[in-house]
């Protein structure tokens, strides 16, 4: 089996989204992936076209509002039917504009000029992921990714960090907005009022900056450190009811008062300065230069990512305080990711993907996108878990997720069965990568549609 894979096929279909059947393919496969810096569109029409998920939220705050009212007024009819009515309004409209935020982002997969970059904003999309298992974090989950990743994906890492964390969606994902200072005046104020009730301080947010977003686990920090940063991070939340319901707010009244002392650094800034504050240094400590790169490499070289590639990564990160076109530039110039041989399989959204550019696909509402994701396992904005979609290899290739992908391959195909001919097609895909045994096969099938399906499942496609 011929196992050299060409750096054309490595920077379209490792570094990019996969080749596009109708477009040229790149003479200068470095170049090609610098010159996407400059064609890059953080605004991209399909997402401009969505409504604001804060009007959603504000809509729901309304009728709460409403209810609660008309409850203490004593009013006519049902308090509780007129709540569950509410909800389910609220529920079906946010699970309705997030399906329409996938189909948005799929519709920018497709069809791009810069897809390295566009690689990148879904792996930070990833590593700062919400999961839009509830009503209120689905709504926003298209809106996260348009609003706090996407302006960044070309700027600083600690600029990226601070929009992502201060975003409605990552404050209601994990439970920022109720968290209150033990001391502030918020909490003595509910304690005068109630002494058997009194707001508590939540440490969700807090924690997984510290283990996930920012200097990952066994770092130097303790669970004292991370109280100590739950404080500072007290007041900031949303207000649905607000002039911008999607703007941060801070509430200085729910701030934890008092000097905060985490990893050996005493912060004094007031209100939202202090925890702002601690977040530029963890954006700049070497244990987050080393966990961002150690992801990175990973993503592009395999599950145990080359310690050099690692290292080199890391001085980037330190020498430019987190820029991340720099940091992009080390990964295009380094060695390792252009190894001539399979590094990755690919993802049901990376499959998905190359799939449909591959057979030149440009409009994304020919295809119903969210559940077709959740039938492969990799529901979109949705991995469950603050950590994001496992990005190891043992994760995708099971054999129940493969067969779901043949079963889509021929979905796939059966509509251009009779107008793309995979004998002509695969080599345009997989410039230089293609084994002699999947050209084989594909000559052998038994039909133009088969052809076709044969080529996506085959090893040569399922792997980057």
């Amino acid at each position: 089996m011929n196992t050299q894979i060409s750096p054309i096929a490595i920077a379209l279909n490792r570094f990019g989204l996969g080749a596009r059947s109708d477009e040229t393919l790149p003479v200068d496969p470095r170049g090609w992936l610098l010159g996407q810096f400059d064609r890059f569109m953080p605004q991209q029409a399909s997402f401009a076209t969505l409504p604001d998920a804060g009007s959603i939220l504000q809509r729901y705050d309304l009728h709460r509002k409403a209810d609660r009212a008309a409850m203490d007024a004593g009013g006519a009819g049902d308090p509780a039917a007129v709540q569950k009515a509410a909800r389910q309004q609220f529920t079906h409209d946010a699970h309705a504009l997030y399906h329409d935020a996938v189909q948005a982002r799929m519709q920018t997969m497709l069809v791009n000029r810069a897809p390295f970059i566009e690689r990148m904003v879904v792996f930070w999309s990833n590593h700062f992921c919400v999961s839009a298992d509830n009503p209120p974090v689905a709504a926003l989950a298209g809106a996260f990714e348009r609003d706090a990743i996407r302006p960044h994906v070309l700027g600083r890492f600690s600029d990226m960090l601070l929009a992502v964390e201060q975003h409605p969606a990552m404050l209601i994902y994990l439970n920022q907005r109720g968290s209150i200072g033990p001391d502030s005046k918020a909490a003595l104020h509910v304690e005068q009022r109630d002494h058997a009730r009194r707001p508590g301080l939540n440490e969700n947010l807090g924690r997984e900056i510290m283990e996930l977003h920012t200097m990952g686990v066994r770092s130097g920090y303790t669970q004292a450190d991370v109280t100590e940063f739950a404080r500072a991070l007290t007041g900031w939340t949303i207000d649905p009811g607000g002039a911008d319901p999607d703007a941060f707010v801070f509430r200085p009244a729910r701030h934890e008062p008092g000097v905060r002392t985490i990893m050996g650094i005493e912060y004094d800034e007031p209100g939202a300065g202090q925890a702002e504050a601690a977040l530029r240094d963890f954006a700049r400590h070497p244990a987050t230069a080393s966990h961002i790169s150690t992801a990175l490499a990973r993503h592009f070289t395999g599950d145990v990512p080359p310690p050099a590639l690692v290292g080199r990564l890391a001085a980037t990160f330190n020498a430019t305080r987190g820029d991340l076109p720099s940091l992009y530039r080390t990964l295009i110039d380094s060695p390792e990711p252009w190894a001539p041989v399979a590094l990755r399989f690919k993802s049901p959204w990376d499959w998905t993907v190359s799939a449909l550019r591959g057979f030149g696909a440009d409009n994304a509402n020919a295809f119903q996108v969210a559940p077709l994701l959740a039938k492969l396992g990799q529901p979109v904005w949705k991995p469950g878990s603050p950590a994001g979609w496992d990005d190891t290899d043992a994760t995708w290739a099971a054999p129940a997720s493969l067969l779901q992908r043949v079963e889509l391959a021929g979905r796939f195909a059966a509509p251009i069965g009779q107008r793309l001919d995979a004998r002509t097609l695969a080599p345009r895909l997989l410039p230089g990568a293609l084994s002699p045994e999947t050209a084989t096969e594909i000559t052998r099938a038994e039909s133009p549609t088969a052809a076709l399906a044969l080529l996506l499942v085959s090893p040569d496609f399922l792997r980057r």
